[in-house]
């Protein structure tokens, strides 16, 4: 489990995030919501060690994060960050095999997850292809299934951090990738994911994190943060929200 206690983060003499105590629990997945440059990527940064806190301090299984040896840590935190590119004709298998560096659990099984992880992925008809023709979203799905692979198959003690992994996809594979991610923390890891689509994450998340210029707005469960006084206060949208006719989730109707 990663906990985070009174996070801030500066850039120069800015504070850029601040205030920022959260749990990340077992068996469920916080979304991160709110307008640009609202701290998300930052908060992501912290959580994951990339960025050093200038106040309060992140744990990973009772430990400090920075006091985590790399391959150990790797083996319990996984980040995939807005962005990830590769310059070289890996094939897909490949790619997903770098998230099993980390382990030593040989070359038979390695190959099992890799299969696994590319199926959850949706990428499975990938393999054998180069990671250079791929087209934007198929490469964010295959970085997908490297981590999946990393921590493969989720567990307790396990946290997978995404930073917009359906940022590049259309309709269809913004919900089975999400639906992926919630499958993979209901095995038992703990899951972090910013989104930008409100409706994607009242359906997908067990709680949401609202972050307004750098600071916590609201933490709570869907139907207690997707409700038009904070979505007016944060983004500024006048919204009408109401129960999924099939689902009974939030559905968000903007006026």
């Amino acid at each position: 489990m990663l906990r985070v206690e009174d996070l801030h983060i500066r850039r120069g003499r800015k504070t850029v995030l601040a205030d920022v105590t959260l749990d990340l629990l077992p068996g469920q997945v916080l979304g991160v919501l709110g307008p640009n440059g609202a701290g998300k990527s930052t908060l992501l940064g912290g959580l994951s060690g990339e960025l050093l806190a200038n106040q309060g301090k992140v744990w990973l299984d009772q430990q400090e994060l920075k006091d985590w040896g790399g391959s150990q840590r790797a083996q319990r935190l996984a980040v995939l960050p807005q962005t990830s590119t590769l310059d070289f004709a890996f094939r897909v298998e490949e790619v997903v095999g770098m998230g099993r560096l980390p382990h030593q659990t040989g070359r038979a099984r390695d190959d099992e997850i890799i299969d696994a992880a590319l199926q959850a992925a949706d990428v499975g008809h990938l393999s054998g292809r180069s990671y250079l023709a791929l087209s934007g979203g198929e490469r964010q799905r295959v970085h997908l299934a490297r981590v999946l692979a990393q921590l493969w198959p989720g567990e307790a003690g396990q946290t997978l951090l995404l930073d917009e992994p359906t940022s590049m996809l259309d309709p269809l594979h913004q919900h089975t990738t999400l639906q992926a991610i919630r499958t993979f923390a209901e095995r038992g890891a703990a899951v972090l994911v910013i989104l930008h689509d409100l409706n994607l994450a009242a359906r997908y998340c067990d709680r949401i994190l609202l972050l307004e210029g750098g600071r916590p707005h609201v933490l709570g469960s869907p139907a207690q943060v997707m409700q038009p006084e904070p979505l007016k206060a944060v983004f500024g949208l006048d919204v009408l929200v109401q129960p999924h006719p099939e689902r009974g989730h939030p559905l968000i109707i903007a006026r």
